[in-house]
């Protein structure tokens, strides 16, 4: 648990950090035993009235059952104190996690690379490469072992990239699926069965989130320590395998991640390193676009690098900072449509990922997102989201709520985590004094898990990758802006700018 505290202007400290009220609502939620013990800051208690002393056992006793990886050591540095030490060697690391090590496909036809992603309600789509260009795009799917009940029928693709010529690569939408349910496939009809699990239909949800992930051995202990996890989905905010153009990474890639990603759906979005574009002789985004579709058609866009989706009560949207997003463009204007029709009654939460970050006080790119920030912020803020999510910079940081380069009880909490465990390693530098808006800030590899609890509750923890143990470094509970005064008093002047042409 964090010991250093801050300040704020109460209005914002009660939205965005409230404690969970025992309600019907939250008492069979796993995390809400937790709110006592994990939290930073607490509504203010009677001096007089005896500490709940068992309430507060069963807590901590829950927050050790129910938590990924470790507290970080009473007295030990966090944050800005806190000093990587020298890595351990890969050969160890990766001795650790078989996954890393290269499969060898029995049959050119066998599936390899395979992942998963959401394609609709309900539906799932499932992507995979083959060796063999005679293999069907067919996956038989069912809900027990062996045996196939379904069967769907889908596309392929593949791609050349200078000297490289890609595998088939495949995709199937399977589907209508049940909600939180373990499904059994099999792909190209032959092959090893995979398993999934379909998200569930309500609260809570449990997301895992890393960005600029790589292929690293701190990439490799940092997917070992989301797999420790439980969780319903990964986000990625860009920054993927870090091929760039020397397209067997993006091979190597699939094969790193297949062992997560083949049961839960993985929902990324580009950055930098996606681009790969070759002035005169290659588009950006080829190799990208055509491994990892996402449900940008389903979701009204008309790129693969902008789209929404919507899981239990959580929407979702993904924005493209490598392409056109002023007002002028295809992006804005998918953007305010895609806001305006979200029902924050039956979407409660709603977070944003893209990858260069708008409020970043590291000494990295700094600027990089100010033009994007300028012309959108006033849709997310006018649609009261309540999270943003970005990588790029190599390294963790959490803000206050804030909106315009200033605190804002009404705006949203802004989250860098492009740490995932890049070949480019860690951005040390940030800047002096620290913004009043940024609340944490800490120069290490790891990941973030969002346990959304309910319709007003989250829970926000940030993991720091210590090889072999993920330490538990920054927890904050934040409360949804959809039960909050600011959409109360500003619905009118919010429908007035996401309807204004």
């Amino acid at each position: 648990m964090l010991s250093h505290r801050h300040t704020q202007p109460e209005d914002h400290n009660r939205m965005l950090l409230q404690q969970p009220e025992r309600t019907e609502e939250t008492a069979g939620a796993v995390m809400e035993p937790l709110a006592v013990a994990r939290s930073r800051r607490r509504p203010p208690m009677d001096a007089s009235a005896p500490p709940p002393l068992l309430p507060l056992l069963f807590s901590l006793l829950m927050l050790a059952l129910s938590s990924c990886g470790a507290a970080a050591a009473l007295g030990a540095p966090v944050g800005e104190d806190y000093v990587r030490p020298p890595a351990r060697s890969r050969k160890a690391l990766l001795s650790l996690f078989p996954w890393s090590k290269k499969k060898a496909s029995s049959s050119a036809a066998d599936p390899q690379q395979v992942h998963i992603s959401l394609a609709g309600e309900k539906h799932m789509r499932i992507t995979w490469v083959t060796d063999d260009n005679s293999v069907p795009s067919v996956v038989d799917y069912g809900t027990k072992t062996g045996t196939y009940t379904s069967t769907s029928q889908g596309e392929s693709t593949s791609y050349s990239y200078l000297l490289y010529s890609s595998g088939k690569i495949h995709h199937v939408v399977i589907g209508p699926l049940e909600d939180n349910m373990i499904y059994y496939y099999r792909c190209g009809g032959q092959g090893p069965e995979f398993q999934l699990k379909t998200p569930p239909s309500q609260f809570p949800l449990s997301l895992a989130i890393v960005g600029d992930l790589g292929q690293t051995s701190w990439t490799t202990s940092t997917l070992n320590h989301i797999k420790q996890c439980e969780h319903d989905m990964l986000l990625l905010p860009g920054d993927l395998s870090y091929a760039d153009y020397m397209q067997h990474l993006w091979d190597s890639f699939g094969t790193l991640v297949e062992p997560l990603a083949s049961t839960r759906p993985w929902m990324v979005t580009q950055g930098n390193h996606e681009k790969e574009m070759i002035p005169f002789l290659k588009s950006g985004f080829q190799s990208y676009n055509a491994r990892w579709k996402m449900p940008y058609e389903e979701s009204g866009s008309t790129s693969n690098l902008y789209y929404s989706f919507e899981v239990a009560g959580l929407h979702v949207i993904m924005l493209g900072s490598y392409t056109d997003y002023d007002k002028t463009s295809d992006q804005y204007a998918w953007l305010k449509a895609d806001l305006a029709k979200v029902d924050r009654k039956m979407t409660p939460w709603l977070i944003v990922l893209l990858h260069v970050p708008w409020y970043n006080s590291n000494w990295a790119h700094q600027g990089e997102g100010d033009s994007m920030m300028t012309a959108m912020e006033p849709l997310l803020y006018a649609a009261h989201v309540d999270i943003v999510i970005a990588g790029h910079v190599h390294a963790y940081e959490r803000s206050e709520r804030v909106y315009n380069g200033g605190l804002d009880p009404c705006g949203a909490v802004h989250i860098t985590i492009g740490d995932g465990g890049n070949r480019e390693g860690l951005a040390h530098r940030y800047h002096n004094p620290k913004p009043a808006w940024s609340v944490f800030r800490e120069a290490s590899f790891g990941h973030g898990e969002l346990k959304i609890v309910n319709s007003t509750h989250a829970h926000w923890t940030w993991h720091r990758n210590d090889d072999e143990e993920p330490v538990r470094t920054d927890d904050v509970w934040i409360n949804s802006l959809s039960s909050s005064r600011c959409i109360q008093e500003t619905s009118h002047e919010f429908r007035k700018i996401l309807m204004s042409p």
